[in-house]
């Protein structure tokens, strides 16, 4: 592989997206959802960039915390990537800076593609050609950014002015200057001028250049990168970077960091189906409508209802009389908004966490490496959980101090370590786990194992877990 045939997609997988809140949340954000097809985003942008003729080995930037989720879509789709584990979100220019010097220790004539992984793109060929397009500009140094044509006056998204076409390099013309996120009026007389163009958050750079840049125009982020690749260490598949280094990074998008203070920058205008998927009003956008305009997904029943979006992941919406909504019902939180308050749902979350709420980060399914879990019902001393191991999976040996438990499988066959004792369990069989008792529960079998489990005792938090041996290197 050389710089000259391949690209490296540089896929930013560090997004919570808020204002997709509830069906967004902090521990298992937007890029891991199915929002609009079978896969997920982060899938849908790994086989994107699925073409060995013009793409290497991906390198995946993301958060620790999403590190096994990340690992097991990749797994699902058979394929794999570098992945880079960030201690904490501190925006994309240090997230590419880190990406940049990964890339240039295996060729120092490295080309990236930077890109967020929560974005939907419609045309993969269009997609894939604009980065050809733009690749000669970026081996001569310059930063391509990949402008869409806008069809309405967006105020949620920033805006590249373009400029004059450059002679030498057809298709990519001059950047003439950017504008913040505009107010309506504003961004209608972008979209009228013609010249304007969205900015898609997709970067082809020149990873050295790139480097050589942020030395002259950010040198705290750099040092903070170069730092936290030092102290980086190997976890599994993972090479986690140093948290105390990377502290020190301020949090900037690489917009203000670089982009926009350089004179390299120039940009390909596309058209490649591209959404953000950023807010509601996105999803009702791209939705399929009804004869009332109204897009409805799950369980829904309406009447003399007008522009919603309707979406239900458990429990039925029956809408009545109202117009341009949206209602979105997840199973532990129901969101109500004007249609046109889309972008402040963020706020709204903000609030929710300020009050305590989990449901600002956490889904009622909590996943784990091994599969997940979700709380039944919780009492006086006791709590109901559902458990879903998946098959191969186990587990760490562990130990409670304050609680004991009882397994009733449900489906599916798992085997059980209890002290000394190794027991198999199958359909409608179950085991008591005494209060102190060293145990382990895993799946040896080939379909998911499904069970029920009854926690009793005077603390049930997650917190009563000692580890004493585990697969997937937990503390």
């Amino acid at each position: 592989m050389t710089s000259k045939t391949s690209v490296i997609p540089v896929l930013l997988s560090g997004g919570t997206g808020t204002r997709l809140w509830p069906l967004s949340r902090e521990n298992h954000p937007k890029q891991l959802l199915s929002i609009l097809e079978d896969k997920t985003l982060l899938q849908q942008t790994m086989l994107r960039v699925d073409d060995p003729a013009l793409f290497g080995a991906p390198i995946i930037v993301t958060n620790v915390e999403h590190r096994f989720l990340v690992a097991e879509q990749l797994r699902a789709i058979r394929k794999e990537a570098a992945m880079v584990l960030e201690p904490f979100g501190r925006s994309t220019a240090p997230a590419i800076a880190v990406a940049a010097l990964i890339a240039l220790k295996n060729d120092p004539e490295a080309i990236i593609l930077a890109m967020p992984v929560d974005h939907i793109v419609r045309d993969v060929a269009a997609f894939r050609q604009a980065v050809v397009t733009g690749l000669p500009a970026a081996r001569d140094g310059r930063f391509v950014l990949f402008g869409i044509r806008p069809d309405a006056p967006a105020t949620g998204l920033g805006y590249i002015h373009m400029g004059e076409a450059l002679s030498a390099s057809p298709g990519i013309h001059q950047v003439g200057g950017f504008v913040e996120k505009p107010d309506l009026q504003k961004a209608e007389t972008l979209l009228a001028s013609g010249q304007h163009l969205w900015n898609s958050g997709i970067f082809l750079l020149p990873a050295q250049a790139y480097i050589d840049e942020l030395e002259r125009l950010a040198p705290e982020v750099l040092a903070a990168c170069r730092a936290a690749l030092s102290d980086a260490v190997g976890d599994l598949d993972f090479l986690r970077i140093g948290e105390q280094a990377f502290a020190a990074s301020p949090s900037i998008s690489i917009d203000y960091a670089v982009i926009e203070k350089t004179d390299k920058s120039v940009v390909v205008p596309v058209d490649i189906g591209w959404n953000d998927v950023g807010s509601w009003l996105a999803l009702w956008k791209m939705g399929v409508k009804d004869d009332a305009d109204n897009v409805k997904v799950g369980e829904v029943v309406s009447e003399d209802v007008k522009g919603c979006y309707l979406r239900s992941e458990g429990p039925l919406i029956a809408a009545l009389g109202v117009e341009d909504l949206i209602v979105m019902a997840a199973e532990d939180v129901v969101l109500v908004a004007k249609r046109d308050r889309d972008q402040d749902v963020n706020k709204l979350v903000a609030r929710v966490r300020a009050n305590g709420h989990r449901s600002a980060v956490e889904t009622p399914a909590v996943h784990r490496p091994w599969g997940y879990y979700r709380s039944v019902h919780t009492g006086d001393r006791f709590q109901v959980k559902r458990i879903t191991v998946n098959p191969g999976a186990k587990l760490s040996l562990q130990m409670h101090y304050h609680r004991a438990e009882h397994w009733i499988v449900v489906n599916g066959t798992a085997l059980v370590t209890r002290n000394d004792e190794t027991v198999l369990l199958r359909e409608n069989e179950s085991i008591f786990v005494p209060l102190g008792c060293t145990h382990r529960l895993e799946n040896p079998g080939k379909v998911p194992l499904n069970l029920i489990e009854v926690q009793s005792g005077p603390y049930l938090g997650e917190d009563d877990i000692v580890r004493i041996e585990d697969v997937y290197q937990r503390v």
